[in-house]
């Protein structure tokens, strides 16, 4: 291979250089919990800018692999996540145990997305797909001293299990009747035999656990709960988000003979996501259960953007999930500190948080008022985009179903913003001064939340880089 075939696949060479690095130092001394925080916030810092600097484009490995443009602005998204994601975790991570393997498990199923992300062939996808579930499973249990992280993590591991199956019998269909693993070769030979039909659903069975759809969301609340915050962030943000960078080229160009089959299929995912996710949401007292239910409404707006089938429809998802990024990691990085200072994570115990907590207190508001799409905040142009390229197709039931529950979703919202600011506190929370990452990482999630949405240039910059893509 010659330097420029190098440059291709730099991002992923990164972070195989962390990886080794990672385990050098742990093998070499053993660095205090500070210094591997420290070290890693400044390694994952210029990751993102290293994997952006004299970048080359093309194929590799037979055409099994490719970088283009969209793929490198999806794979930075992804690195930007994880960079916030590791530093409003720092009170967690000062006191975990074994934190250089927590670290390599991350690291690791971002490498799995990045190789699925650029894989043209399916088998180098489903290869990515599991290096970045199987490491999450362990992290779910990484909360040693909880009852309910080894439970989450038994779940995860039930439920990706199960999904991957699905997957991968469904890609065994497509071989059998394609004789082919290429993308660009099953675009060719699918039809709308029976047994493609088949194999499609079940692939789209196996996204729809990926992204806990409904009705296959049975598992998130449960791993959402027991897991540590930071991996419960990861999972809600950038394993969802990878999944539905894959869905884009995969429904719109490998699958797009059968846009009459999935259409259907994710109008009819979107809408119960939608529904059902708001009705449990209402009756949830625990923070995270709460966020994991308002992750499964957003994925129903996603996927009603998704069946649009249209080049606007793919540009409101990745600027939503963009937006979603900067708003579900504020909110998190809240819930981080709190879980990790005080042990709380009951709606009841931000009771008159406010008093002593003005700080936190804001960054959740905002992060609240974007999730539930309230202007000015940027998750209103998030899901006014998503629900004006879901109107292509004249399924304005559709977006009126989707507009009350936007409603609907302001009650379970504004009532955690009702219990910050006008409750009487339960228990006094003592000052607690928080670290310069965390109140940066929280910070610059606000700006996000305040500015993606007046920026227009972002939505056109990645609709030219979706040209071509329908």
């Amino acid at each position: 291979m010659q330097l420029n075939d190098w440059l291709i696949m730099k991002q992923e060479l990164l972070l195989v250089a962390i990886i080794l690095g990672i385990l050098v130092v742990w093998l070499w001394k053993e660095p205090s919990n500070e210094a591997w925080i420290n070290g890693m916030n400044l390694v994952l810092f210029f990751n993102i800018i290293g994997g952006l600097w004299d970048f080359n484009y093309g194929t590799l490995f037979g055409e099994s692999f490719l970088v283009t443009p969209l793929i490198l602005a999806e794979k930075t998204i992804l690195n930007l996540a994880v960079w916030i994601i590791a530093l409003f975790s720092y009170d967690w991570c000062k006191k975990a145990n074994n934190l250089p393997e927590f670290y390599l498990l991350l690291i690791t199923s971002l490498l799995g997305m990045f190789l699925m992300l650029s894989s043209q062939n399916i088998l180098l996808f489903f290869l990515g797909l599991e290096m970045s579930s199987l490491p999450l499973a362990a992290a779910a249990g990484f909360d040693f001293g909880r009852r309910h992280s080894p439970e989450a993590a038994m779940k995860l591991v039930i439920s990706s299990a199960f999904s991957s199956a699905l997957l991968l019998f469904g890609i065994s269909w497509l071989y059998g009747l394609t004789g082919t693993l290429d993308f660009s070769g099953l675009i060719t030979h699918i039809g709308h035999s029976p047994l493609s039909i088949l194999a499609f659903l079940l692939i789209l069975s196996g996204f729809a656990f990926k992204i806990s759809a409904v009705p296959f969301h049975l598992w998130t609340a449960d791993v959402y709960q027991g897991a540590p915050t930071a991996v419960t962030a990861f999972l809600s943000v950038v394993s969802k988000s990878a999944i539905f960078m894959v869905m884009i080229p995969v429904l719109y160009q490998t699958f797009e003979e059968q846009i009459d089959i999935w259409y259907p299929g994710l109008i009819i995912l979107a809408l119960a996501s939608i529904l059902i996710a708001n009705f449990f949401a209402i009756k949830q007292l625990n923070l995270k259960r709460l966020l994991a239910f308002s992750s499964i409404a957003q994925v129903g707006f996603l996927l009603i953007a998704l069946a649009a089938h249209t080049q606007e429809g793919a540009t409101s998802v990745l600027f939503f999930l963009l937006i979603y990024l900067f708003s579900n990691l504020a909110a998190f990085g809240v819930v981080s500190v709190l879980s990790a200072q005080y042990g709380i994570e009951e709606i009841s115990d931000l009771s008159g948080m406010y008093r002593t907590h003005p700080f936190l207190s804001w960054i959740l508001t905002i992060a609240l008022f974007s999730l539930a799409g309230i202007p000015p905040t940027a998750g209103f142009f998030g899901k006014f985009f998503l629900l004006l390229s879901g109107s292509s197709g004249g399924n304005y039931w559709v977006i009126g179903i989707a507009a009350a529950n936007m409603v609907i979703s302001l009650y379970y919202y504004l009532r955690v913003v009702k219990t910050i600011f006008l409750n009487q506190p339960v228990q006094s929370l003592p000052q607690h001064t928080l670290s310069f990452s965390v109140k940066f990482a929280l910070l610059f999630c606000a700006v996000g939340i305040v500015l993606i949405g007046f920026f227009g240039f972002l939505y056109e910059h990645l609709f030219q880089l979706l040209t071509g893509i329908n």
